[in-house]
């Protein structure tokens, strides 16, 4: 691959080992190419800086790819310390520790560095304005990176999906498995991103050296009410699906009304940009069993 630094196989840790993306990475099978090591949170608290050196200089990783972070985005309004320890502070202790061992480093970020009022897909050099802790936190973690590491990939997502950890799909599903009729928010818009493609994508990226920012997320826009529409239509099930307002559902932190994020880096890079969001869930249900209807209570 053009720009691939290293011939022989990377040795990657993976922070949040646990969690949905965290998990595609550890149980994903690289053909040998990857010797791919999950750090959870009990062999790794990355609040730690002390921590964070002992461990990474123990395993002397070619790459991190740094997937753990506090992500109870309304918790977190009540929370923020602990959010900015986990986010901040924490990513600030892996850039540290990458840094000085010399591995590059990939940091998973968010749409909600955005603030969502935009009608144009943001572009990673777009100016950020955060209305959540969570984004706030998230962008410190993200500025942390970018000024302790030379070597670094920082992949903003979105609307994420996937086989390991409760999720939007998951999450409609069940519901219509008890029920007959369901409104979904319809004003607030972006693309799905299933970890599997992105799992892919960042194992992609990080064997290049086309260090910065990158925008990854599923091909396509949909808002919330047409993705679980298609759902529905691709999982089989009757339940109805209807239209509603954010202002019908407050939630303690402001949702972005508009996630849409531009693919430019991915583009410029020659990078394989994610396959559409629809064919995604296709996939993803393809590969797991749900609960079926029962209307009947």
């Amino acid at each position: 691959m053009t720009g691939a630094t290293e011939q022989h196989k990377l040795k990657v840790v993976v922070t949040g080992a646990n969690g949905q993306l965290g998990r595609e990475f550890v149980l994903m099978d690289t053909g040998g190419s990857f010797e791919i090591i999950g750090l959870d949170r009990k062999t790794l608290d990355i609040t730690s800086l002390d921590q964070c050196r002992s461990v990474l200089s123990r395993l002397r990783p070619d790459v991190v790819i740094h997937c753990a972070a506090y992500t109870a985005v309304d918790k977190a309004e009540a929370e923020p310390d602990e959010a900015f320890r986990v986010n901040a502070a924490g990513s600030r202790n892996v850039a540290l520790a990458a840094r000085e061992i010399g591995a590059k480093l990939c940091a998973v970020s968010t749409d909600y560095v955005f603030d969502g009022s935009g009608t144009v897909p943001y572009k990673e050099y777009d100016r950020t304005n955060p209305q959540t802790v969570y984004g706030q936190s998230k962008l410190a973690g993200e500025q942390a990176v970018i000024s302790l590491h030379d070597r670094y990939f920082i992949v903003r997502t979105s609307w994420v999906f996937g086989a390991y950890g409760p999720n939007f799909v998951q999450t409609m599903l069940k519901l219509a498995s008890k029920r007959d009729r369901l409104s979904v928010v319809a004003d607030q818009v972006g693309s799905p991103t299933y970890t599997r493609d992105l799992a892919l994508f960042i194992l992609e990226l990080v064997q290049t050296d086309y260090y910065g920012i990158y925008h990854a997320s599923g091909s396509g826009v949909c808002s919330w009410y047409e993705f679980a529409k298609a759902i529905m239509e691709e999982s089989g099930s009757s339940t109805f699906v209807e239209p509603c307002t954010t202002q019908e559902f407050p939630r303690p932190a402001p949702r972005p009304l508009y996630s849409v994020m531009d693919h430019g880096a991915i583009r410029s890079n020659g990078l394989t940009p994610l396959p559409p969001w629809r064919e995604a869930l296709r996939h993803y249900l393809s590969q797991h069993k749900f609960p079926q209807e029962d209307h009947t209570s």
